[in-house]
């Protein structure tokens, strides 16, 4: 039985719209990942977004609990019945039906016969102490004493500290007396026996910021059941982990360890710990979530390293979880397709992942086995920091391996020392960081609807103003200064899909500053002055060509990076401007500079061809025929806008976009770096922009000719090498020539030294005697090609060096002069240095001598 499905095809028979599980990834700056059903609609509870025109909704939502206030991760593989990753069917009233309807379709399917046909005796519910209501309705199927009360701990839900609450009611599923006989397994304890598998939730109270709770006009329903524990109770198993959800899983890890699964064995854990960090890990890696220091990106990281430490234990030493991926994809690419289509790339990423951990796992653990040989109760916090620094052990696996040792971390020193790493301190989520605008968009979409874009056709309209928020988004009449518009048709573009919100102005009234979409709405940032109901004339600036410009050509990128890098290229993110554009995509290593080259040529190639671009609205079943390529995440309605590129790009859009090739005009990549592990980014210039980098690049190149003195750069460029070799050669004889030791003769007690050097320099040379010796006089001579270097140097001494060279310097064809302490000189015959060396002798013989 298909459970999922007919969860599903049940709720859509009683009239409920199928809505499709959201990103894992939520569009929400307070949660780390989507870990409920009920996420995608908060807006709708909280009142900030309009009911839906079907007030009633189903769906199987991928959900993520790894962090933050839910977290199972510790409990993941220990238990029967947690997960990190795991699916959570639900059904959904928006102020339509309320306790009756949900208690009657929840037993229906529960016990129906045509879908989960569970005994009726194995059933008990749960509800509020204070809920009459739900206790009478349940006594119409339940008997009254398998209905238990409890209070707001068990049977109270509340989003938050304000807001939507109310009570709620669960259904316990009686997994039998024989199996489970603890002290916890009673209604309400911590036990196996009754295993909650369904959670209906009754929202029917708005809590104050005094704590009030006052009765809502239109109460709602959430609900959620969990998939792997109704397919474990369907198929008669009392662990969720040997459903068939997870028991190919299992045998596949079987295979790779080179021993089969067996519960009953002490390293069991190990198993089910890999099968549930296989979900987790492969389906944010399909989802766009990549390895990171911090953020999602680091619980991916800790979850995957854990499943790696585990893989360790069961003797496993080189990448294993890339290679079960093909296992999850037989169980669950039916449904979830993207991960059939991103599996290579999953593979790729795991792989990358695998190769860092395993070359520092094995150090790691034998650190910490040493410090446990002189660990009693606690483990030394500096330790688990180090292992956490510099062998990549999650603090949490750490304490996890403790934890099997029964012995606790020292978190005060840990914690010391994380903080004085600053770089590496934030490795906490503290949310996105993006506050939500909070404002009348609710307001303005019931008494309007969604206003009519018509950018992709017009740069400018005449249209009308419907409503106007203030600079902290609350409704007003008119604005002078800053605010922002709700025109009935508008051609300013909002920013989505990477893409820039326009810019512009209405012409004589205001400037407007961006455009961004609330609930679907286009509204325009402005500054000016502007009424409600006015006619105005709006214009697109004429920076809207450059960015469709850029936005073909990240299509055009997108496209060649696939076609010559390979089918696991997939977006991991864009920025399209005027001005530049950025794209990431998930590539295992850095683009050589030949492959660079290549994606440059492949976009310029179809630009040079001019080849034509098309947009087709169609539904999305028909552009996923196309082969159109969709991005996740994104929020795409009955009817998508495809865009292609004769037949070279074919993407799901909503942007704008040339006409022709030819008029992005040249394309040119600017740089290539890394964003994190497996994602790499482009940026990249075309049009005007690429006009003007060409103008630099010719400038440098003027610049570098005057430079280098010559008109080819390149061999001026040479020119310098090559006497820059010459250079650091002289640099290296003077450093070896400096080696030579020039040993002093006396006459009349004045240290005297006259030799020829081969290489070096000389007045350095001079200058090491000068300072070795209390009085010296010194000449030294150098043949360098065809020419004479020669110096002199005087130190409480009766001889001037300038005299002296003055004298000696002709003896080699030269000349020159200077101070009584130091001089020098060149020469052209270097065939004389010898009878040189022997007249500077004689000279100072007489000078010292005659001194006498």
């Amino acid at each position: 039985m298909d459970i999922r499905k007919a969860y599903l095809d049940f709720f859509q028979s009683k009239d409920h719209q199928l809505v499709e599980s959201s990103p894992l990834v939520p569009d929400d700056a307070t949660l780390l990942f989507t870990n409920a059903g009920m996420v995608q609609f908060k807006e709708i509870f909280t009142g900030n977004a309009p009911i839906p025109t079907v007030p009633r909704a189903t769906s199987s939502q991928t959900c993520i609990r790894a962090g933050g206030k839910h977290n199972d991760l510790d409990n993941v593989g220990y238990t029967a019945r947690h997960h990190t990753f795991f699916e959570m069917l639900g059904n959904f009233s928006f102020g339509d039906y309320f306790k009756k309807e949900a208690i009657a379709y929840a037993w229906e399917f529960v016990t129906g016969e045509k879908y989960l046909a569970l005994p009726v005796e194995k059933i008990w519910v749960t509800v509020h102490e204070s809920d009459d209501e739900a206790f009478d309705i349940w006594k119409n199927y339940v008997k009254e004493e398998r209905i238990m009360r409890f209070g707001d701990k068990d049977n109270f839900w509340q989003m938050g500290d304000t807001g939507p609450c109310g009570p709620c009611s669960e259904i316990f599923y009686d997994q039998g007396e024989e199996y489970f006989h603890s002290e916890e397994d009673v209604m309400g304890g911590d036990g196996d026996r009754f295993l909650e598998i369904w959670n209906l939730v009754f929202m029917q109270y708005e809590r104050d910021e005094e704590g009030t709770l006052h009765p809502l006009p239109k109460p709602s329903i959430d609900t959620g059941m969990g998939l792997e524990r109704v397919v474990a109770i369907k198929e008669g198993k009392r662990n969720n982990y040997h459903s068939s959800l997870f028991m190919p899983l299992l045998d596949a890890i079987g295979k790779r360890v080179g021993a089969s699964y067996d519960y009953d064995a002490p390293n069991s854990a190990s198993y089910r710990v890999i099968a549930d960090h296989l979900r987790s890990t492969a389906f944010l890696l399909a989802q766009g979530v990549n390895f990171d220091k911090e953020g999602r990106g680091y619980v991916l990281r800790r979850i995957m390293r854990r499943a790696i430490r585990h893989g360790y234990l069961l003797g496993l030493r080189e990448p294993f979880m890339c290679e079960l991926v093909d296992a999850l994809v037989e169980v669950m690419g039916g449904h979830y397709a993207y991960l059939k289509t991103k599996a290579e790339a999953i593979k790729t990423s795991m792989r990358l992942e695998e190769e860092r951990f395993f070359d520092t796992i094995e150090a790691g653990i034998a650190l910490f086995n040493k410090e446990l040989e002189t660990t009693a109760d606690i483990f030394n916090g500096e330790v688990a920091f180090r292992l956490y620094d510099t062998f990549g052990f999650p603090l949490d696996l750490t304490e996890d391996m403790l934890r099997e040792k029964n012995i606790t971390l020292d978190m005060e020193t840990f914690h010391a020392k994380m903080e004085a790493q600053k770089a590496q301190s934030k490795a906490a989520w503290k949310g996105s960081g993006d506050a939500a605008a909070i404002g009348d968009f609710k307001e303005l979409k019931e008494a309007f609807g969604i206003n009519e874009f018509v950018g992709y056709e017009k740069t400018q309209e005449k249209t009308k103003v419907l409503a106007l928020l203030d600079e902290n988004f609350q409704r007003t009449e008119s604005v002078e200064g800053q605010g922002w518009v709700l025109l009935e048709r508008t051609p300013f573009y909002a920013q989505s899909g990477g893409q820039a919100g326009d810019i512009g102005e209405i012409v004589g009234k205001a400037k407007v500053l961006d455009t961004k979409k609330f609930l679907d709405m286009n509204l325009s940032e402005f500054k000016g002055k502007l009424s409600v109901g006015e006619e105005i004339k709006a214009v697109v600036d004429s920076t809207r060509a450059q960015i469709a410009k850029h936005h073909s050509a990240t299509h055009l990128l997108h496209a060649a990076l696939r076609e010559l890098l390979g089918d696991h290229i997939s977006q991991a993110g864009s920025l399209v401007e005027a001005n530049r554009l950025r794209f990431d995509f998930s590539h295992p290593k850095a683009m050589s500079t030949e492959e660079i080259k290549a994606v440059e040529a492949w976009v310029n190639d179809k630009i040079d061809r001019d080849i034509s671009t098309q947009t087709q609205i169609m539904s999305i079943e028909e552009a996923k025929k196309t082969g159109a390529m969709a991005l996740f995440g994104e929020k795409y309605g009955d009817e998508v806008r495809v865009v292609s590129m004769a037949g070279a790009s074919v993407e799901l859009c909503g942007g704008t976009h040339v006409h022709h090739a030819s008029q992005i005009g040249l394309f040119m990549i600017i740089k290539e770096s890394g964003v994190s592990a497996g994602v790499r980014r482009i940026e990249a210039v075309c049009g005007a922009e690429a006009i003007k980098a060409v103008g630099e690049i010719r400038n440098e190149l003027s610049q570098i000719k005057e430079e280098v003195k010559n008109q080819n750069a390149i061999m001026g460029i040479t020119k310098l090498k090559e006497q820059i070799k010459s250079l650091k050669s002289e640099l290296a004889s003077a450093a070896s020539g400096t080696q030579k030791e020039l040993k002093a003769v006396r006459i009349n007690d004045v240290n005297v030294i006259v030799e020829e050097v081969e290489s070096g320099d000389i007045k350095a040379m001079i200058d090491e005697v000068k300072n070795r010796y209390e009085n010296v006089a010194v000449m030294l001579f150098m043949k360098k090609e065809d020419k004479v270097m020669l110096a002199a140097g005087s130190k409480n001494a009766p001889i001037k060096a300038g005299d002296w060279i003055k004298t000696i310097a002709p003896l080699v064809g030269g000349g020159g002069g200077g101070r009584p302490d130091f001089a020098q000189a060149g020469g052209k015959d270097p065939s004389k240095i010898a009878l040189a060396i022997e007249e500077s002798k004689v000279y100072l013989s007489q000078m010292l001598e005659g001194g006498n």
